[in-house]
């Protein structure tokens, strides 16, 4: 499956409720409310678990986990 897809289904299923509101690529996750902190640790988990990576503590930011767009880029950077 894709990534993109896969990281889009998670966050519909754990974070997104209201699903007439589409969520775009490049949407900040943080600044929409979307996740928090604690949905970050869970995002981390799900790409460790999902993906065989691991994401070291200086790598958790914005630019590799605030947007769909980011997170797929981030993503297949540590899988390559």
């Amino acid at each position: 499956m894709d990534i993109k897809v896969k990281i889009k289904e998670f966050l519909q299923e754990n974070y997104i409720f209201d699903s007439e509101n589409g969520l775009d690529d490049d949407d900040s996750l943080l600044e929409n409310g979307i996740i928090d902190s604690t949905g970050v640790l869970e995002l981390i988990l799900f790409l460790e678990e999902n993906y065989q990576i691991k994401v070291n503590d200086d790598e958790i930011l914005p630019e590799n986990l605030d947007s769909v767009n980011n997170i797929c880029n981030f993503a297949k950077k540590k899988i390559s």
